[in-house]
C-alpha cells in the first residue's frame, strides 16, 4: 500500500457510518474550513521558523485537510482524490505551455506574463469578465489588497512611477487626520479613511517590491521580540509592565534597540 493510499484508507475509516469516529462523521465542508486555514498558518509558521521537522508534520496536517475534502466529495458523488489530482495536473500543464506545449518563455517575467494571459482566458471561459472576479474574499485583507492591485496593474491600471504612489499615501494620511480632528467624529467615515490609508500603503509596498502581508508579519515579530525583552528588563526592576511608567518602558525599549545595533 502506498503512503497516499494508506492515508485515504484511514480517512475512509474515520468517516465510516458504522465504525468511524463520531467527530469526523459529523464534519462538513463548511465545518472543517476553519481548520484548513489554521493548518495553513501553522505550515507558514514552521517555514518562517525554519523548523523542517515540524514542517513535515504540519504539511501532513494540511494534506489531511485535502483528503478530508476529497472524502466528503466522494460521499456526495461530486469528486474524489483522483479528480483533485487530475484537476491540478491539467491546470499545471495548461498554464505551462512553454514546458508542455510549443510556446516560448525565456525568463521568469515571460512566464508570469503568459500565466496571467492564460488565467484571463480561463476567466472569460467561466463568464468571469472582470479582472478581479476570481480573487477570494476570504484572503487576509493585506494579501487581498496586494492581489487586487497586482491584477489591476496587469491590465494597465497602475501608476508607472513611485512619486504618485507616495503622494497618495500622504493624501490618505491627511484625510485620516482630518476626520480624526473633527469636533464630532464620524466613526464610519474615519474607519473608511483608515482603510484607504492601509490600501495606499499596500500599494506603496507593492511598488517597492515587497508584500505588505509578509512585511507586517516581520514587523509583528520584531515588536513582539522587543516587547518581551522590555518585560524582562522591567521585571529586573521588580515591576510588571502594568506597574511601570511609560517613561520606564520607553527607556527599556531604547535599551533593547541599542542592544540590537551592537549585535
Amino acid at each position: 500500500m502506498t503512503a497516499i493510499d494508506r492515508l485515504l484508507t484511514i480517512m475512509q475509516t474515520l468517516r465510516d457510518p458504522a465504525r468511524g469516529c463520531p467527530w469526523d462523521r459529523e464534519q462538513t465542508f463548511a465545518s472543517i474550513a476553519t481548520y484548513t486555514l489554521e493548518e495553513t498558518y501553522e505550515v507558514l509558521d514552521a517555514i518562517q521558523r525554519e523548523d523542517f521537522d515540524d514542517l513535515r508534520g504540519e504539511l501532513g496536517d494540511l494534506l489531511f485537510q485535502v483528503v478530508f475534502y476529497a472524502q466528503l466529495g466522494a460521499e456526495q458523488q461530486r469528486f474524489d482524490f483522483d479528480d483533485i489530482c487530475h484537476a491540478i495536473s491539467d491546470k499545471l500543464e495548461r498554464r505551462h505551455p512553454h514546458i508542455f506545449g510549443d510556446e516560448k518563455a525565456e525568463n521568469a517575467q515571460a512566464v508570469l506574463r503568459n500565466w496571467e494571459a492564460i488565467k484571463q482566458r480561463e476567466r472569460v471561459e467561466k463568464s468571469q469578465h472582470s479582472a478581479l472576479d476570481d480573487i477570494p474574499k476570504a484572503l487576509p485583507a493585506l494579501m487581498r489588497a496586494h492581489k487586487i492591485q497586482k491584477r489591476c496593474s496587469s491590465v494597465g491600471f497602475d501608476w508607472d512611477s513611485l512619486g504618485p504612489v507616495l503622494d497618495k499615501v500622504h493624501e490618505e494620511i491627511d484625510e485620516v487626520m482630518h476626520e480624526a480632528q473633527q469636533a464630532v467624529i464620524d466613526n464610519d467615515k474615519l474607519e473608511e479613511e483608515i482603510g484607504d490609508l492601509l490600501f495606499a500603503t499596500v500599494n506603496l509596498s507593492r511598488h517597492l517590491g515587497s508584500k505588505a502581508e509578509v512585511a507586517l508579519q516581520k514587523a509583528n515579530d520584531k515588536f513582539e521580540r522587543r516587547f518581551r525583552e522590555v518585560e524582562a528588563i522591567v521585571a529586573q526592576q521588580g515591576l510588571t509592565p502594568a506597574q511601570a511608567t511609560l517613561a520606564q518602558m520607553e527607556a527599556a525599549w531604547q535599551q533593547v534597540k541599542a542592544g540590537e545595533k551592537k549585535r
